[in-house]
C-alpha cells in the first residue's frame, strides 16, 4: 500500500489500520489513543472550561464508538509492548497491568478530568507525568502547540513516553494516529514510527503538522552541526 505521506524515518497510511495491519510485521511498541466511545469529539464544550472557551474543531468525529475488542485485539498484537490511552475505558480486554501512566493534566477549577490514564503492557510501576495541557495554559509556554485536532496529545507528553518506553532501535506504531502526535514526538527522538488513520482529514492534518516538524527539525540540527 501507498503511503499518505513519509519521511526518512517514518510511513502515514490512510484507511483502516485492520485492513492494513495485516501486511505489517510486529513493531517493538504499539503507541496509541483511540476511540473511547464517549462521544466527546464534534463538541464545542465552551461551557466546560473556566480560564478559556475550549476549541472546536469543525465537527470531526471520531470517537463515538469504542473498538470492538476483536479489532482492538489485532491492534496489540502487532506489538512485542502496548502503550494504550484511554485504556480504562478498554479494561476487560486489556487486563491487569502492574504499569498504568498517569497523565496530570493541570487543569485546575474545571469539569474536565484531573488525569487520564494510559493502560501499558510493561511489567513496571506505575508512573504519574505532570503535563498542563488546558487551553492558553500549556506546560511549554515559550514553545505552544496549537491545538487542531480533538483528543489531541501534546507531543511533549509522547516525547516522555518515548524516552521511557522505547529506544533508536525501535519502530513504533500508532494505528489511531489522529493529528500525528506520535509521529512528531518519534520524529523529534529519532525512532522510526509507522501511523495509521481510518480518517482523511486526520490524515491530511498529521502529514501537515509531521511535514512541518520535520523541517524545524533539519533547520535546527543544521544550525547546531
Amino acid at each position: 500500500m501507498k503511503p499518505y505521506f513519509e519521511t526518512e524515518l517514518g510511513k502515514l497510511y490512510h484507511g483502516r489500520f485492520e485492513d492494513i495491519l495485516p501486511f505489517m510485521p510486529v513493531f517493538d511498541l504499539v503507541l496509541t489513543d483511540p476511540p473511547y466511545g464517549i462521544g466527546e469529539s464534534g463538541k464545542q464544550n465552551s461551557t466546560r472550561g473556566k480560564l478559556a472557551t475550549s476549541s472546536y474543531f469543525g465537527g470531526i468525529n471520531y470517537d463515538n464508538d469504542k473498538l470492538p475488542d476483536s479489532i482492538l485485539k489485532l491492534m496489540l498484537s502487532h506489538g512485542e509492548n502496548q502503550i494504550v490511552f484511554g485504556g480504562n475505558y478498554y479494561g476487560s480486554v486489556l487486563g491487569d497491568t502492574p504499569c498504568y501512566l498517569v497523565w496530570d493534566k493541570g487543569n485546575g477549577n474545571t469539569d474536565f478530568a484531573d488525569c487520564e490514564l494510559a493502560w501499558t503492557s510493561f511489567k513496571t510501576a506505575t508512573r504519574i507525568i505532570k503535563y498542563r495541557w488546558h487551553g492558553m495554559l500549556q506546560e511549554n509556554m515559550a514553545h505552544k502547540e496549537k491545538r487542531v485536532y480533538p483528543g489531541q496529545k501534546p507531543v511533549g507528553l509522547f516525547k516522555w513516553v518515548l524516552d521511557k518506553y522505547a529506544s533508536k532501535k525501535d519502530t513504533v506504531c500508532d494505528p489511531c494516529c489522529g493529528s500525528g502526535t506520535t509521529a512528531i514526538a518519534c520524529e523529534d527522538r529519532g525512532i522510526r514510527w509507522v501511523a495509521i488513520d481510518k480518517l482523511e482529514i486526520a490524515c491530511e492534518i498529521a502529514a501537515k503538522r509531521i511535514d512541518r516538524e520535520t523541517q524545524q527539525l533539519k533547520l535546527f540540527r543544521g544550525q547546531n552541526g
